[in-house]
């Protein structure tokens, strides 16, 4: 598809910009819990949620934007989801409970548009530079997501909860700015060329099926270890600013492998070899806080370990979206179909690890638990790695 240069800048402008609202609006609402119980009555018991809703409707709106997407254009379907992301931000600097919800639930519809239409829209409009963009957006969208972790309870301090959303919802209008622009900047053609096509089965593919159980199950690891390693280092003798610090190097250390994986699986054997150090930052990084008194610089190292596995786990399934697909609608709908399973496994994951911990008073198990996940997840990227596309031929979808 032939772009001019005008087209391709604000495009480009415009996948920065989408990628920086895919996680800022979750990122930024555990600092201001202590402010929404007080200021909303929230109930404590429900304040998880307010992190569990997104995922959920990840799950669940995931297959729909992918039928919009064949339907309509991805590019255009993009760009309702943002607006609908907006609608939700703005919609929560109403001081109301209900509002909260609500505004939260078309966050979450708003932000499947992004993970699902994203990696389509790249491949479609840059199938040169693919692993370029990839990285802008995921870097992008890391980088911002605790930027605005860090910046929410200091925003908070200052003024308040109301001005704090309300400043965070401007990243939500310059991104459905910008992308309004570069839609308008696209050939008629290529904005509308989706509308006739028809849905691609991919659940009819038995590799979409592991694509969605690796998907899964990092989705599964990332949001549980995010959720509880903070406790198990407590109980490991740290203390709570220790505890802390490990995480957050843990959901820094991601970035790099975000930016890095995409190019690195342009390379021959480059998605085997990810695949292996996958596996092998996971199991290493459990496997040393296993082992009983050992020190905070080791545990720096074990936090690196899984905090750059699981960065570059998510970032090859955008890969594996793309490489493993003919076209940009396989890759939407592979995308939908990936993400709508692996989005219910991460919301099981952290209650699931709590309900573990609980009954059974031990965290090693835990950890032996993310070992076995983790092979699993290899044996499944062995397999995705090994097999060409979801669909062998255009005759078999």
């Amino acid at each position: 598809m032939k772009k001019n240069h005008t087209s391709t800048a604000w495009l480009t402008w415009g996948i920065m910009l989408v990628g920086a609202n895919l996680r800022l609006p979750i990122t930024m609402i555990p600092p201001l819990l202590p402010t929404i119980k007080q200021t909303l009555g929230l109930p404590a018991s429900m304040a998880g949620m307010l992190t569990t809703i997104p995922l959920l409707m990840f799950a669940l709106a995931s297959p729909l934007i992918a039928k919009m997407g064949n339907r309509r254009g991805n590019e255009w379907s993009l760009l309702v989801a943002l607006v609908i992301l907006l609608a939700g931000s703005l919609l929560r600097i109403i001081p109301s409970l209900t509002a909260l919800i609500a505004g939260t639930l078309l966050i979450g519809f708003g932000i499947s548009g992004g993970n699902v239409l994203l990696p389509a829209i790249i491949k479609d409009q840059f199938p040169h530079s693919i692993g370029a963009k990839t990285s802008l957006y995921t870097v992008t969208m890391g980088l911002i997501a605790s930027l605005g972790t860090g910046l929410a309870g200091l925003l908070n301090q200052q003024f308040n909860m109301q001005i704090t959303l309300a400043a965070f919802s401007l990243v939500g209008v310059f991104g459905l700015l910008v992308w309004t622009l570069a839609f308008r900047t696209l050939p008629k053609k290529a904005a509308r060329q989706g509308v006739q096509r028809k849905n691609i089965a991919v659940s009819r593919s038995m590799l979409a099926w592991w694509i969605a159980l690796f998907f899964g199950l990092q989705s599964f690891l990332y949001y549980s270890l995010l959720t509880w390693l903070p406790s198990l280092w407590q109980a490991a003798g740290f203390s709570q600013i220790a505890a802390g610090n490990l995480a957050t190097i843990f959901q820094l250390s991601g970035m790099p492998a975000t930016l890095s994986i995409p190019f690195i699986a342009e390379k021959r054997h480059g998605l085997l070899y990810s695949v292996w150090g996958i596996m092998l930052g996971f199991v290493l990084g459990a496997l040393g806080i296993l082992i009983p008194g050992a020190n905070f610089g080791l545990n720096v190292v074990y936090a690196l370990l899984m905090g750059v596995a699981s960065g570059a786990a998510f970032t090859i399934c955008i890969v594996f979206f793309q490489k493993k697909t003919a076209d940009a609608y396989e890759t939407a709908s592979l995308s939908g179909f990936a993400q709508s399973v692996g989005y219910l496994f991460a919301a099981v994951g952290p209650v699931l690890y709590g309900f573990i911990q609980t009954a059974t008073g031990s965290w090693d198990l835990l950890l032996w638990l993310t070992v076995g996940l983790t092979l699993l997840m290899f044996v499944a990227g062995l397999i995705i790695n090994a097999n060409h596309r979801i669909f062998p031929s255009k005759a078999n979808r």
